[in-house]
């Protein structure tokens, strides 16, 4: 197609890159998961941190939120998802990561997965230590968007028969992000844990433009004999702090294994899903 075949942009979307065509066909408010699988290559390193999720995903949050050239910052980078996906759509991107391990292999990833050109016109900068602390680092009003995947409180410390967990084992992969004491997986009451997610988000949001907007991605998971509504938990949390939820999607994880939790006894769901809570700084 042309350059004077493609569709044009309206002048009034502030928002993205998107024509209206592409903006509707993510305006629905399931999506279907879709990672590169297990096997692929450029799986290798993503596979080795405990709760990854795939740039893929990330990337269409990221064209959706921002137009090219701009500034996404992630507070839990990872081994670099985000930084990955906002380099190969043209965003800049900054991310904070605890575990100097992790941090080494998002800046591996970079260099290994995301061609050069792409990352000397959008530069991504891996930032180690505490994300409160980095966060303060920046200045105010600079980003974006924020887009995340925060620690899922201490589920991943929790001896349990999850059978993911017990693949990670059999294959020399870690399942636990460390012992670090300022690591949030590692608090041990869930309603503290929330606090100082909203804490660490909060301190994040300084550096958000104003209208502009955090998404997280995070899953509802069970404790024992309790259900944990983590996504409610923590968008009432931001909401007491000055943020708007704006939507609560889906993103259904369609080729996950489905196991017979709870039979014959009692309803125990396959979580097949994670929400994408959609907060806007008004």
């Amino acid at each position: 197609m042309s350059e004077e075949a493609k569709p044009e942009i309206d002048p009034r979307n502030l928002l993205n890159g998107l024509t209206a065509k592409e903006w509707l066909s993510e305006s629905t408010s399931v999506w279907t998961q879709r990672g590169l699988g297990a096997g692929h290559k450029e799986a290798e390193i993503e596979r080795l941190h405990p709760a990854p999720f795939s740039y893929t995903d990330v990337g269409r949050i990221i064209r959706m939120f921002t137009k090219p050239g701009q500034l996404v910052l992630d507070p839990f980078a990872g081994v670099g998802s985000t930084l990955k996906a906002a380099a190969l759509d043209g965003r800049r991107g900054v991310g904070f990561e605890l575990y100097p391990s992790f941090a080494q292999l998002a800046e591996l990833r970079l260099q290994t997965e995301v061609p050069s050109d792409l990352l000397d016109a959008n530069p991504q900068v891996v930032m180690r230590g505490d994300s409160r602390k980095l966060a303060a680092r920046l200045d105010p009003e600079t980003v974006d968007l924020i887009v995340t995947s925060p620690p899922y409180w201490s589920i991943l410390n929790k001896k349990s028969d999850h059978k993911q967990q017990q693949t990670r084992e059999a294959h020399g992969l870690v399942t636990t992000y460390g012992d670090d004491e300022r690591d949030l997986g590692n608090i041990e009451d869930y309603d503290k844990f929330i606090e100082v997610l909203g804490d660490t988000l909060t301190a994040s949001a300084a550096a958000l433009k104003h209208k502009g907007y955090m998404v997280l991605i995070v899953g509802d998971f069970r404790h024992k004999s309790r259900y944990y509504m983590f996504h409610a938990d923590i968008a009432r949390e931001l909401e007491t702090r000055g943020l708007t939820l704006q939507a609560m999607n889906v993103l259904w994880q369609r080729h996950k294994r489905v196991f017979p939790y709870g039979y014959p006894f009692a309803y125990v769901p396959n979580v097949h899903h994670q929400n994408v809570i959609v907060m806007r700084k008004l």
